[in-house]
C-alpha cells in the first residue's frame, strides 16, 4: 500500500465516521468539518496527482455538491448533505464518488426500508405511518383547514435516517471493493 493509500483511507475514514456521528447526534454536518475536508482534498489531488487530479477532484465536486445542493433546494435533502458529498468528492476523484452516490442510494433504500419495518413491528402500521407522512392540514375546532407549508423541523422529524450514515457505508464499501481489486491485479 503506497503513502497515497494512506493517506487516502485514512482522512476519508476519519471524514466520513466524524461526520456520521455528528450527523446521528445533531442531524447537522458543521461546516467546520467539511470546508477543511474540501481544502485538504485539494491539496491531496495536487500533491499526489497533479493537474490530473485536481480536475479529476473538482469535476467530481461539481458533480456531487451541485447535485445534492439542487435537492436542497427543492427540500430533498439536508445543506449538510451537499457540502459532506463536496468534501468527500474531491478526495475520491469522479469515478468512485459515482460509485459512493449510487452505493449510498442503494443503503438508503435498504436501510429506510428495515428501519420501516423495525417501526411496524415495535409501534403498529398507522402509527408508523402517521410519524412518516407530512400531514399538511390543520385541524382547527375539530375541521381541518387547507394544508399549510411544513416547517423545516417538521420535515426533519420525519426524515427516516441522517445521509451521511448511508454515506459513509457506501463509501467504505467502495473502496474496500478497489483495494480488493488492486490488490488482485
Amino acid at each position: 500500500m503506497t503513502v497515497e493509500h494512506v493517506v487516502l483511507l485514512v482522512c476519508v475514514g476519519i471524514y466520513t465516521l466524524v461526520t456520521m456521528i455528528t450527523d446521528l447526534r445533531m442531524r447537522r454536518i458543521p461546516n467546520a468539518v467539511t470546508v477543511p475536508m474540501f481544502a485538504a482534498g485539494l491539496l491531496y489531488q495536487a500533491a499526489f496527482r497533479g493537474w490530473p487530479g485536481l480536475s479529476d477532484g473538482l469535476i467530481a465536486f461539481a458533480f456531487a455538491f451541485g447535485t445534492l445542493f439542487l435537492l436542497w433546494m427543492v427540500g430533498g435533502a439536508g445543506g449538510g448533505d451537499a457540502k459532506l458529498m463536496g468534501g468527500l468528492s474531491v478526495w475520491l476523484g469522479w469515478r468512485m464518488t459515482l460509485y459512493v452516490v449510487i452505493a449510498s442510494i442503494f443503503y438508503v433504500v435498504l436501510g429506510s426500508i428495515l428501519i420501516i419495518l423495525l417501526n411496524i413491528a415495535r409501534k403498529g402500521a398507522r402509527r408508523t405511518l402517521q410519524q412518516y407522512q407530512a400531514d399538511r392540514s390543520v385541524v382547527e375546532g375539530g375541521k381541518k383547514r387547507k394544508p399549510v407549508a411544513e416547517t423545516i423541523e417538521q420535515r426533519q422529524k420525519r426524515r427516516i435516517m441522517p445521509y451521511a450514515c448511508p454515506v459513509a457505508l457506501a463509501t467504505w464499501t467502495v473502496l474496500l471493493v478497489q483495494f480488493m481489486l488492486r490488490t488482485q491485479s
